[in-house]
């Protein structure tokens, strides 16, 4: 098993918290039902409020919607241009020499979502919390409030790589190949079509099975399960070393965590079709599989 840094726990987190080249990052969002009749399956509302109330000493708040998503699309947290992402990794700090460490609340997937664009633009310093907050202060670690006081400026330069991302097309295509699997992230409901869903048509991407990320992750501590465990979870599904993997989800953001513990894994040909089943679900030319 050829495990790989990017995991950081809270007592190794504790022991550099001053070091000078630490970028310490909240990614909370939360969703919240959206007005009906608005057209949105939900509103992403920034946790700058839970990160006022509480967070780990000298953390900076990222506001994923707001300053690192494509504004011009209705699809939310879309992967923008290179530039508005240099410009906001820029504006918080971060510059070649950075160490970055990733948290949310909750669940990891809104750091696991940071850790993949870090990834793709050519940054392998990152890694993300395993717990999030929640285990810190379970374990009755320092915690901070107020406004968040920020890094000072610094220049991130981008060196994008290709593959990271793919579009509806390109994945359509992909669920053919025997080489490729394509693994979706939502919960098994959802897969198969057993619920309403707020993407629009109930069901998922044709021939993708299911490794949903809430599986992988412990639900009382929010840490990762322990890779092994993760790995048969993924074999169980077809998915091995020598397979492309395209994950997705609702919105692009709950598959990283899948494609964060490949990575970890040693899985080294992953990608993720940001549109996921927002953009998916949608469009009536495109296939919809449920049962």
């Amino acid at each position: 098993m050829a495990e790989r840094s990017g995991l950081i726990t809270t007592a190794e987190l504790a022991d550099i918290l001053l070091h000078a080249d630490i970028r310490l990052f909240d990614c909370t969002t939360y969703l919240e039902p959206a007005p009906e009749g608005s057209g949105v399956p939900y509103l992403a509302v920034p946790g700058r409020h839970t990160f006022e109330a509480g967070h780990i000493p000298g953390a900076d708040f990222l506001d994923l919607q707001g300053e690192f998503s494509d504004q011009t699309t209705a699809l939310r947290f879309m992967m923008p241009a290179v530039a508005q992402l240099e410009a906001a990794f820029g504006r918080h700090g971060i510059s070649a020499d950075s160490r970055v460490v990733l948290y949310s609340i909750g669940t990891a997937m809104w750091a696991t979502r940071f850790w993949w664009m870090l990834k793709s633009l050519g940054f392998d310093n990152a890694s993300v919390l395993d717990g999030c907050l929640d285990k810190w202060k379970a374990e009755g670690r320092a915690i901070e409030t107020g406004a968040a006081k920020g890094y000072s400026q610094a220049t991130f330069t981008a060196k994008p790589k290709p593959g990271y991302f793919v579009g509806k097309h390109e994945v359509l295509a992909a669920s053919a190949r025997r080489n490729t699997v394509v693994v979706n992230a939502l919960g098994p409901q959802f897969h198969r079509g057993l619920e309403p869903s707020r993407y629009g048509r109930p069901g998922r991407i044709p021939g993708s099975c299911n490794v949903s990320a809430a599986t992988l992750l412990d639900p009382q501590t929010k840490a990762f399960v322990p890779l092994a465990d993760a790995e048969k979870r993924f074999a169980a599904q077809g998915i091995t070393r020598d397979k492309r993997v395209v994950a997705y989800c609702g919105g692009g953001i709950s598959a990283t965590i899948d494609l964060f513990l490949l990575d970890q894994l040693g899985y080294d040909n992953l990608t993720l079709y940001d549109g996921s089943m927002g953009e998916w679900a949608r469009d009536s030319s495109l296939p919809i599989e449920t049962g």
